[in-house]
């Protein structure tokens, strides 16, 4: 398994190339939006932006009644949408994967050894204020 250089989160991303990544219900018409804020974080962070990936729950026929649900517990993503997003991440050698939905420890670890590159949340970036 790579190891990753661990560095501090208020560091992680200062000129580092960044994929953005969400799942998103099929109803949320503001994901774009959400993306938007996202990526704007990360550049006042000192990251770029080079890529956006999303995967939406629910917009098929049989997807409506899992709408809010992950589609994969390790990875949140389709494994067709997870290995596209790892293809992109290794081809643009990007430095940090940040997703908006929040992740687990094990999420961040599969899918980190599946990206190429270490994966966060933003949640863990830019925790809300209380």
């Amino acid at each position: 398994m790579r190891q990753y250089p661990v560095r501090p989160l208020a560091t992680a991303l200062a000129g580092v190339d960044v994929a953005l990544v969400g799942l998103f219900p099929g109803k949320d018409r503001e994901y774009g939006a959400k993306l938007d804020l996202l990526a704007a974080a990360v550049r006042a962070q000192g990251g770029r932006v080079v890529s956006r990936h999303v995967q939406r729950r629910g917009v098929s026929a049989g997807g409506a009644a899992r709408m809010a649900e992950p589609f994969s517990r390790r990875t949140l993503l389709s494994p067709g949408k997870a290995g596209e997003v790892a293809r992109a991440c290794r081809a643009a050698e990007v430095g940090v994967a940040v997703f908006l939905n929040p992740l687990t420890p094990h999420q961040r670890t599969v899918l980190t050894e599946l990206f190429g590159c270490p994966v966060v949340s933003g949640v863990d970036l830019f925790p809300l204020s209380p």
